[in-house]
């Protein structure tokens, strides 16, 4: 034994094992996810600037939102495969487009109907993912200006999901990423969502490149996912946001104004009625139920009174009933709940806008650049010719509504 020569093992070790376990070792560090720990009120830039470029090369960047940690991933075909792989998905299944300000939704979605439009002023940024339908041109437009991969990854059914997470660190980071950005919630499938970093770490060190690190989530709940279809919400997940939540941010209210509302504006919300009902393929009193308030008011300070008889008669030679009418005092809280607010004579507008000057947007002429006279104390006839007018102005204004 004292003869055995060592110098052939240690040769070997140092020649061929050791550098096989100094590569290793190099490799270990080199798959360690990095972490960048950020204030999520005084988010710097400059380092989320490095987690965007590291997701445009096509790595993969965990960072938080309001509602749980998100993994960030650019879409295209090779980093989509890379995420489905991290997260146990099929290559078939959904994911959520983000964008880091509302109005980049332009991009994906060309026509927006009402009452989605509503829900995005109210709703976003936020704890909310909304399915929005296109119709047949739509789609055609979308498939000829963005890419084929991002068109055929994006749009499933003809249909795109889409969220605008609360976040100053997402917002940030999804402006700065030059690509379209995915982003599932930061957990392998069927396990519970991440909402701390430490929950992120548990299941993705190693395999993801970065994690910015700013604490625990808001929420600590996923998004609520909603479609919205022209007979309503139809909540597809549940999350922060409620049934009842929705509805509310997702109403859109239209307002009549004219001087005493007993005739011009009572007709012009009874008209209203019948043709936005109409468009959307309901009775009158489903139009509530639905999300759609229409009521009218005058600037004299007149309440609970009746339409006049006259109105009546016009409006029921149209199918009209407006006899259980009350008169309505217009006030502030009525403008600034209106979406819409249409007025018979400027001096109306000119009212609601003294009363709110912010409201100069969104109250016009109901029938554009004419004035509608009022038909008080005149004959029937004269109310007929009103009603007539109403009725045109108010068709042209359902034909502009996208539903």
């Amino acid at each position: 034994m004292s003869n055995f020569n060592f110098l052939p093992i240690l040769r070997t070790i140092r020649e061929v094992a050791l550098p096989c376990i100094v590569r290793w070792c190099m490799l270990e560090v080199l798959v360690k996810t990095k972490v960048i720990k950020l204030d999520p009120h005084k988010p710097e830039i400059a380092r989320i600037r490095e987690a965007a470029a590291l997701v445009d090369g096509g790595g993969l960047v965990a960072f938080p939102t309001e509602t749980v940690y998100g993994i960030a991933c650019r879409v295209k075909e090779d980093s989509l495969a890379k995420l489905d792989n991290l997260k146990g998905r099929t290559p078939d299944k959904r994911y959520t487009l983000h964008i880091g300000q509302k109005s980049e939704i332009a991009k994906y979605v060309p026509t927006i109907a009402l009452k989605a439009r509503k829900l995005m002023k109210n709703a976003w940024p936020g704890p909310l993912t909304i399915i929005f339908e296109l119709d047949e041109q739509d789609l055609l437009k979308q498939q000829s200006n963005l890419h084929r991969q991002a068109f055929e990854s994006l749009y499933k059914n003809g249909s795109i999901g889409i969220r605008c997470p609360d976040s100053p660190i997402a917002s940030i980071l999804l402006r700065l990423v030059r690509h379209p950005v995915v982003a599932p919630s930061a957990n392998i499938t069927d396990r519970d969502p991440a909402t701390e970093p430490e929950q992120v770490l548990s299941q993705f060190s190693g395999q993801i490149e970065l994690l910015l690190d700013a604490g625990p989530c808001k929420y600590k709940k996923s998004s609520t996912v909603v479609k919205i279809g022209k007979t309503g919400l139809e909540i597809l997940r549940k999350g922060v946001y409620s049934q009842a939540d929705l509805e509310a941010l997702s109403t859109v209210r239209f307002l009549f104004v004219c001087t005493g509302n007993t005739c011009r504006s009572a007709m012009a919300e009874g008209i209203f009625r019948k043709y936005l009902a109409k468009k959307l393929q309901c009775e009158v009193d489903q139009l509530d139920r639905m999300g759609y308030k229409i009521s009218s008011a005058g600037i004299m300070k007149m309440s609970a009174a009746p339409a006049s008889a006259e109105a009546v008669v016009a409006c029921k030679d149209r199918g009209i009933d407006i006899k259980n009418h009350k008169s309505n005092i217009l006030s502030p809280q009525l403008i600034e709940e209106s979406d819409f607010i249409f007025a018979m004579e400027q001096i109306h507008c000119d009212r609601v806008r003294a009363f709110t000057p912010e409201a100069a947007d969104k109250c016009t002429l109901l029938a554009e650049n004419k004035e509608i006279a009022d038909p008080i104390g005149q004959p029937e006839e004269f109310f007929n010719r009103c009603a007539e007018m109403i009725e045109n102005a108010v068709r042209r204004r359902i034909d502009e509504i996208v539903i």
